[in-house]
């Protein structure tokens, strides 16, 4: 994948035909620095996750919560993963007028403002490829629900970027109605397409903690357009804190994933993609393994916690010449899907070792906080929403578990 806003004279076609060459010189807007408020992990989106409706020629509107607010924005946009151009029309960004799930999929009108690429109004994003739109003078408030909606020329990909665990309805409807406050007849879904990542022009105290996760920092057991994952919950808690109020989240946990394999680009392939290359990404939380440990055999257990130690070093030191500070989670409970006494036994090598390394520059104990006391092999029954993920309570408790003194300057 080529990040095209970061790489001189790689050229794009308009959706106007004429050429745009992206370059790290469209970047710029002033003083400041760009700092990720919104990001999620990108991937192949599996054929039953595909919209229920072709989105060419049609409106997609889709909504995310930032994180810390600013005065200007960019957003960013995906085919990391298509097999033919995406041809963008127009694309819109505006406050929502309620939540992704409010009626028909409302903004506030008087938000709404076009995005444009090198002042054009729309772009031909080829395969393979990333791009941002030109910064726009926009006021995000913190932790805003943002509307972004995209009208789509001719779409013939049988294959699409997305992030099927969106925990967001998606709203789609025929022909360009980017500006209308609410779509008509729209189809619905819970998936986003596209989009990965809005930025904002943060002052000297912007920073971003990326968390690298699976479906439980994705928020699986969540509330359908709630934003009460975890790291949702930590954001709040940032932005109540004085001292980290300058804090994004760049949630890029992946259904499924693991860190050698799973669902999506196993973690050890995506970690400089989505946690490096995140802008304004300044601290880290690794809390993957639990898909790796569900899938193992038991006599494979012993070496797999090996390799995830290992992995998991790589991790912090790459991010640490990336000027990262990096913290590690304890992996929580198997659930009765996953646990084996031989698992077991390899999570609580893996967690013992988390707790006591000297390779990472904190420690967050999420299994501490969400096991049962009286078997902590298990969630405590009243966080747990399947045994192995999380229910609202529960992952209120994983933010709350945070120590927010880690992300202090």
């Amino acid at each position: 994948m080529k990040f095209l806003s970061s790489i001189p004279t790689r050229l794009v076609v308009l959706a106007t035909g004429a050429a745009l060459f992206l370059s790290a010189g469209a970047a710029s807007a002033g003083d400041g620095h760009w700092v990720t408020t919104w990001g999620c992990a990108p991937q192949l989106t599996e054929p039953g996750n595909l919209p229920p409706v072709p989105l060419a020629n049609r409106t997609l509107r889709q909504f995310v919560r930032t994180s810390i607010g600013g005065r200007n924005v960019r957003v960013r946009f995906s085919n990391a993963y298509g097999t033919s151009p995406v041809n963008i029309q127009s694309a819109h960004i505006a406050l929502a007028a309620g939540t992704g799930s409010a009626g028909t999929g409302e903004i506030n009108p008087t938000t709404d403002r076009t995005l444009v690429f090198r002042g054009a109004p729309g772009v031909v994003i080829p395969a393979g490829e990333t791009v941002l739109s030109d910064p726009l003078d926009f006021d995000l408030p913190t932790t805003a629900d943002v509307a972004l909606s995209i009208h789509f020329g001719n779409l013939s990909a049988t294959t699409i970027n997305g992030h099927p665990g969106s925990r967001s309805t998606s709203f789609i409807s025929d022909g360009n109605a980017v500006s209308a406050i609410s779509l008509p007849t729209p189809s619905l879904t819970t998936h986003w397409y596209v989009i990965t990542g809005i930025e904002t022009l943060a002052e000297s105290g912007g920073r971003t903690v990326v968390i690298l996760g699976d479906s439980i920092t994705d928020g699986r057991g969540s509330t359908t357009d709630g934003n009460n994952r975890w790291p949702d919950n930590l954001a709040k808690r940032f932005a109540a804190n004085p001292p980290t109020a300058g804090v994004a989240v760049a949630n890029m946990g992946i259904g499924g994933n693991a860190i050698f394999g799973g669902l999506g680009p196993a973690a050890v392939d995506r970690f400089d993609r989505d946690v490096l290359n995140q802008n304004g990404a300044r601290y880290l939380i690794v809390f993957e393994g639990v898909n790796d440990l569900g899938g193992v055999s038991d006599a494979g257990a012993p070496a797999l916690a090996t390799n995830l130690i290992n992995a998991y070093t790589q991790f912090a030191n790459k991010a640490h010449a990336r000027n990262i500070r990096a913290y590690a989670a304890t992996i929580t409970p198997l659930g009765t899907g996953y646990y084996t006494s031989a698992r077991e036994s390899a999570r609580q090598t893996i967690n013992n070792w988390i707790r006591t390394n000297a390779v990472f520059d904190g420690v967050i104990d999420f299994d501490a906080a969400v096991h049962d006391p009286s078997n902590p092999a298990n969630l405590l029954p009243a966080y747990s929403s399947d045994t192995l993920h999380l229910n609202p309570s529960g992952y209120q408790v994983m933010a709350n578990a945070v120590n927010l003194g880690l992300f202090t300057p």
